[in-house]
């Protein structure tokens, strides 16, 4: 069968089989940022968004997705223009394998784009059906707050990725720690 996908602002008819998910017929296709861990979407290293949602493509039958709107890591920066969450990922070590590091941004992306300024619990909760087996998500959960910091317009980046020791119009730290105003002992 043919299925029509728009995955990362491109449209494309792909080959599938009515017993594919969405993960095999991405991977088919050369996009294999989705990683396949458990089969059973438990792990969430599968995760990518459909239709502004995040989905665990491993069980998501093709069938439902025909049609759908699609991005996956491949579709959000490239190796020259990393986007701000996976610049946060890199600058706060927040890989170790790797392994679920596609489907950790993905998710954190979204989440950044509904809520620009979460908290670390909701971040942890974001982030509860991803999982990392390598780490205690410490280094994940401060990657996601400092793309927070990066994606919001008022407060400048460092040119080593960490945030600016200036403050924005408001007279606030860049630093991105609550409750320090004009300047602060970083």
């Amino acid at each position: 069968m043919q299925v029509e996908l728009e995955i990362n602002g491109e449209e494309r008819q792909l080959d599938a089989s009515r017993s594919d998910s969405l993960l095999d017929v991405l991977r088919k296709n050369g996009y294999t940022g989705a990683k396949r861990g458990c089969d059973t979407g438990a792990c969430g290293f599968c995760t990518v968004v459909v239709d502004g949602e995040p989905e665990k493509s491993c069980i998501m039958p093709i069938v439902k997705a025909d049609g759908a709107e699609v991005h996956t890591i491949e579709g959000l920066g490239s190796q020259d223009n990393l986007h701000p969450v996976q610049e946060a990922f890199v600058d706060n070590f927040a890989l170790q394998c790797g392994f679920c590091i596609p489907g950790m941004i993905v998710r954190s992306k979204v989440l950044l784009d509904e809520n620009p300024d979460p908290t670390e619990q909701e971040v942890r909760e974001a982030l509860s059906d991803n999982l990392c087996r390598c780490t205690g998500y410490k280094k994940i959960v401060e990657a996601v707050l400092d793309a927070s910091n990066r994606m919001d317009s008022n407060k400048s980046v460092a040119t080593d990725g960490g945030l600016s020791d200036t403050t924005d119009d408001d007279g606030v730290c860049g630093c991105g720690r609550d409750g320090f105003q004009g300047g602060c002992d970083k």
